[in-house]
């Protein structure tokens, strides 16, 4: 039986649970530890997939298709986790099980009740995860206490710890110390209320972690702990950070690794080597070069809609020694005032994925002004179909569009696939008038064979390749000899050949579109070799200009 240690919050939301699981899943992986992570949220979608990059961030992808929340896409850049279906239930998954085992007569004629049938079914997932290759299970709950939403799932995990032994549990909880600047005081009031509504519910935290924008006194610390029915070395600091990589750092330093070998119960632990983290933090914050990379996109307001996609972007720096500096451009905002306005001073240009016609054709502009000014271009999902309707248009003299933002275009270079393979039920789905919106996509992990002297094959230094994809659209074959005879370089397909999943331009530095997604591959400690090969690229062109 692993342990489980379970994360709640209090006070307000995005305080970095998320961010506070994970470094506690890289602290003890650090020990020797193997961890995996799972989230809960309240919410009522069945998973976040139809949900507006503006309502809720991006969705994250695992290889088996799954669309998750993002804070997995933390949980795997922290942590060795290969997260899948069963590390994200929502509300919705779980009363949709529950209704279907209703229907099908599974509870014998019983009242379908919140306590005892939403409450086991969510107890069943989270023990869905606890398989023998793990020590500890970190099981983050969405949302903030004194949610209704909440409170089935906090109910559930109160009543696991009987499940499987109290030495078995560690309760976790993130609230707030905020700063009045006018009385000039920490304050932690507010922890008090969460932690008091929390033993409402019947949970004694074992563990608290407050976060603060300045370090916490021992007088603020003894008070809480007095307050919370805590031990004051149980009392841990989550203060504000250059980088969301330091956080297992200070948390070792707050004495959360001895913490977590009591509560445990962890016979002879090691102590953690944090050296690979020190040197991410090292990199981020001393680099010795810098570069500026402009991403073109329509969430640019809300930069969790590319969570994942910054991080790579941050990793790839890493691996670089570089300092990327982000720059966000509205797609819109090209289109009204031209791509010169915003992308003449930017070492590179990055293309994200997404989805509806608003803001295409400032990214096509963007491409257009990457292509001819030679400047690094990366594009991803969208923006690779992107630079291939460009292509179409500006070099080709095509009437180029997709089919996603012109259904009537004479020549639709990308179109809607027809069909697909879903990992979750193993076979090819056909897509008719009728497809719902939710899960009829190409989703998960493909194989892809690169093409030697590529770009790409360059980046990975091997032939095939595995990456995840997010799409309903593709490259259309029937123009694939032409736009190749043009100049495009299909330098990634399906092993049988017939999906392309990489493109290229020939005499340009460095000029890739992919059709998957690398963001979600990409760890600090282990670049993805695209976002490498990128910064790289970008950096090697400014200094060829500015030596």
């Amino acid at each position: 039986m692993p342990k489980f240690i379970f994360v709640t919050g209090g006070v307000v939301s995005a305080l970095g649970k998320g961010i506070a699981a994970s470094s506690i899943g890289a602290l003890l992986e650090a020990k020797g530890l193997r961890v995996t992570l799972q989230k809960l949220d309240p919410y009522i979608n069945v998973d976040p997939g139809t949900l507006s990059p503006f309502e809720h961030g991006e969705v994250y992808v695992t290889d088996d298709g799954c669309e998750t929340d993002l804070d997995l896409g933390h949980y795997e850049r922290f942590t060795h986790a290969k997260t899948s279906v069963a590390n994200n239930f929502t509300s919705g998954k779980i009363y949709n099980n529950v209704i279907t085992k209703e229907r099908r007569g599974d509870y014998l004629g019983d009242t379908v009740q919140v306590v005892p049938h939403i409450t086991d079914e969510i107890r069943s997932a989270i023990k869905s995860v606890a398989t023998p290759e793990y020590d500890v299970i970190i099981v983050e709950i969405g949302g903030t206490v004194g949610d209704i939403e909440s409170l089935p799932f906090l109910e559930a995990i109160r009543q696991f710890r009987y499940d499987v032994g109290r030495e078995n549990v560690v309760y976790t909880h993130l609230t707030l110390v905020p700063y009045i600047s006018a009385a000039g005081e920490l304050k932690s009031k507010p922890t008090q209320h969460s932690v008091k509504e929390l033993r409402a519910i019947g949970i004694q935290p074992d563990i608290l972690f407050c976060r603060a924008d300045r370090p916490l006194s021992p007088e603020v610390k003894r008070k809480i702990a007095l307050h919370c029915n805590v031990d004051p070395d149980a009392v841990i600091a989550a203060v504000d950070v250059e980088t969301v990589y330091e956080v297992p750092i200070c948390f070792q330093a707050e004495g959360l690794g001895k913490l977590l070998d009591k509560n445990l119960s962890l016979v002879n632990p090691p102590e953690p080597d944090l050296s690979v983290w020190l040197e991410v933090v090292r990199r981020i914050k001393q680099p010795g070069f810098e570069t500026t990379i402009a991403i073109v996109g329509k969430y640019t307001g809300l930069k969790d809609a590319y969570k994942s996609l910054a991080e790579a972007l941050l990793h790839g720096g890493i691996a670089n020694n570089t300092r990327v500096t982000l720059l966000w451009v509205d797609s819109e905002e090209i289109e009204a005032k031209g791509a010169e306005n915003y992308l003449s001073e930017v070492d590179g240009i990055l293309v994200p994925g997404g989805f509806g016609s608003r803001g295409i054709e400032g990214k096509i502009a963007a491409i257009k002004y990457a292509r001819e000014k030679k400047v690094p271009y990366f594009g991803i999902c969208l923006g690779m179909q992107t630079a291939v309707i460009e292509f179409g248009r500006n070099v080709c003299g095509l009437q180029a569009n997709s089919t996603e933002f012109d259904a009537g275009i004479k020549d639709p270079v990308i179109y809607l696939m027809g069909k697909w393979f879903n990992h979750r039920t193993g076979k090819v789905e056909e897509r008719s008038k009728d497809s719902q919106m939710g899960g009829t996509m190409r989703l998960g992990a493909y194989p892809c064979e690169l093409k030697e002297g590529t770009h790409a094959f360059t980046a990975y230094g091997k032939k095939e390749i595995s990456e995840r994809h997010r799409h309903r659209y593709e490259f259309n074959n029937d123009y694939r000899q032409f736009l190749c005879d043009k100049g495009i370089v299909i330098s990634g397909t399906s092993p049988d050949g017939e999906l392309v999943e990489i493109v290229e331009l020939k005499d340009h530095p460095w000029f890739v579109g992919c059709q998957f997604h690398p963001e979600f591959q990409s760890k600090p400690i282990d670049p993805h070799p695209l976002f490498k090969g990128f910064i790289g690229a970008a950096l090697k062109e400014k200094r060829s200009l500015f030596p």
